[in-house]
């Protein structure tokens, strides 16, 4: 397995709401190719100092996806991809 650091902004073009209406990405583009992942991942919250961030790692199935969420903000950022 081979895992590139990304650390650039994604557009997350769906997504689906869970528990409190947390949502959670379903599908992104990133350099003009859409990936739609299988479920809803492995979702973690981190705390540094006064800032909060949401990760989240997902699947296509072939490929896992690291996703950042910066709380209150609409900007997702994709963190890394491991093939």
């Amino acid at each position: 397995m081979s895992k590139t650091i990304i650390n650039e902004e994604v557009a997350v073009t769906a997504v689906s709401f869970h528990r409190n209406f947390d949502t959670i990405p379903t599908r992104i583009e990133y350099k003009g190719q859409a990936y739609t992942f299988l479920d809803s991942g492995m979702r973690y919250l981190v705390k540094n100092g006064e800032r909060m961030s949401r990760l989240f790692d997902m699947t296509d199935g072939t490929t896992s996806f690291r996703l950042r969420n910066e709380s209150g903000a609409s900007n997702w950022t994709l963190v890394a991809i491991t093939q």
